[in-house]
């Protein structure tokens, strides 16, 4: 089975497409047409930028080659979490202290910008306020203290930590030994997000296509991005397809990989479970390097994700071994049933860190999101309209980050990931 097609099967199962009925269709592109800026891809970062653009005045056509928010931007966790997915050192080594603190005030503008945009366009997306991040052991309870310690010493970010002795207080599990609360960050339902957006966005005046892949991207001024049946002439481009680019920009595809990760979803438990499981309702997040992410939803379903795959094949018996994992966390779940079990595909880099730059004078690209992207693409889909509109100085803080090429070419940078990442997870497993 071709990476798509594993795609195309992994999204049929979803929690979010159950409860969020698709009201807005829009057509092919057939035939050739002009714009302002032609964007690609019809996730959160494309959609969000080109919002953005036609609310600047310019003439925006987005293409689309499933559905919009049909991949990671509509099936993600839901969890809005301040800062990258990356550690801010990563940032502060390449960039300095001064330039990662403006980085990381632009993640906290990242999270503030989805209820923003919800509000004033008026679609309810689930909005709950609350982030746990919690440890698995004593030795990374220790790291994460640190951690959230810096953070508010240096980038003046309010946060709470939990000793080992008050954790059970926050989310009623045997497995966590400390924890610290973030009252900024968040969660959603990401696809009643995706779509409210692109409606936003169609009624701005964006002209969005779906079902029209791009197969190619010509240089110049204007640029010409072809689809099977029609084409864009455009005086700028912008790629956001992530990992769906395959053959659209290879100078892009080495520095990025294709990581499955998957989420089961429980039927609904009583309020009084749901609301005893995480008392405050929030998301939760361990700090392993395999890491797992959780929440309770708005009819009070468990939503649990966290097994990933590196070789892009779906594990066997999903939504079984997902849900041994999920009672580790909580044995008192025996008794729940799992309803639905989905997963797909985020773009990850080497170290973790947006991937964001320019192809030539007149093309631009967002990428390497990391599993981290529910509320930075909406930032980067901002930033890169304003750089667009001629004001390119947030754009550049990001564009300075430097990215290096997962190593092995095309043969080999899938197995060499896959014995790296098991290698973490025996490390996770053991310290």
């Amino acid at each position: 089975m071709s990476f798509l097609e594993t795609d195309r099967d992994l999204s049929r199962q979803s929690y979010y497409v159950a409860t969020a009925p698709r009201t807005q269709s829009f057509p092919a592109l057939e035939e050739t047409i002009d714009a302002d800026v032609a964007v690609v891809g019809g996730g959160l970062a494309g959609m969000c930028a080109a919002l953005e653009l036609a609310e600047r005045g310019l003439s925006v056509v987005l293409l689309e080659a499933q559905q919009v928010g049909w991949g990671a931007s509509g099936r993600n966790g839901g969890q809005a979490i301040a800062g990258l997915a990356c550690d801010q050192s990563v940032i502060e080594d390449q960039l300095g202290l001064d330039d990662a603190r403006k980085v990381w005030d632009m993640s906290l503008e990242a999270v503030n910008l989805l209820r923003e945009r919800s509000e004033r366009h008026g679609f309810d997306c689930e909005w709950r306020q609350g982030f746990l991040g919690v440890s698995t052991n004593a030795r990374k309870g220790k790291d994460l203290h640190e951690w959230a310690e810096r953070i508010q010493r240096v980038y003046n970010y309010p946060l709470q930590v939990v000793d080992h002795a008050d954790v059970r207080q926050w989310i009623d599990s045997p497995r966590y030994h400390n924890a610290y609360y973030d009252a900024g960050s968040g969660h959603l339902h990401p696809l009643k997000y995706s779509l409210g957006i692109a409606s936003a966005a169609a009624k701005a005046g964006v002209r969005i296509y779906e079902h029209s892949a791009v197969n190619k991207v010509v240089p110049g001024q204007p640029a010409r991005v072809e689809t099977a049946r029609g084409a864009v002439k455009a005086r700028q481009v912008l790629l956001a397809g992530n990992v769906y680019l395959q053959g659209v920009a290879s100078k892009l595809e080495s520095r990025i990989m294709p990581v499955g990760t998957y989420i089961i979803c429980t039927k609904p438990l009583s309020q009084a479970q749901a609301d005893s499981l995480i008392p405050t309702r929030s998301a939760v997040c361990d700090n392993n390097f395999v890491l797992d992410y959780f929440r309770t939803t708005n009819d009070n379903r468990m939503l649990y994700g966290g097994r990933v795959s590196y070789s892009t094949v779906t594990p066997m018996n999903l939504a079984e071994t997902m849900r041994r994992t999920m009672l580790k966390t909580f044995p008192q779940l025996s008794q729940a049933e799992v309803e639905f079990a989905w997963g797909g595909f985020v773009d990850i880099t080497i170290n973790r860190a947006p991937d964001f730059g320019r192809i030539g004078p007149n093309m631009y690209y967002l990428q390497g999101f990391s599993g981290h992207g529910l509320a930075l693409t909406g930032l980067a889909g901002r930033v890169v309209a304003e750089a667009i509109a001629g004001d390119a100085g947030r754009f550049d803080v990001f564009a300075r980050l430097k990215h290096h090429a997962f190593p092995g070419g095309q043969m080999l940078r899938t197995p060499a990931l896959v014995l790296g990442t098991a290698w973490y997870r025996m490390r996770d497993l053991l310290f």
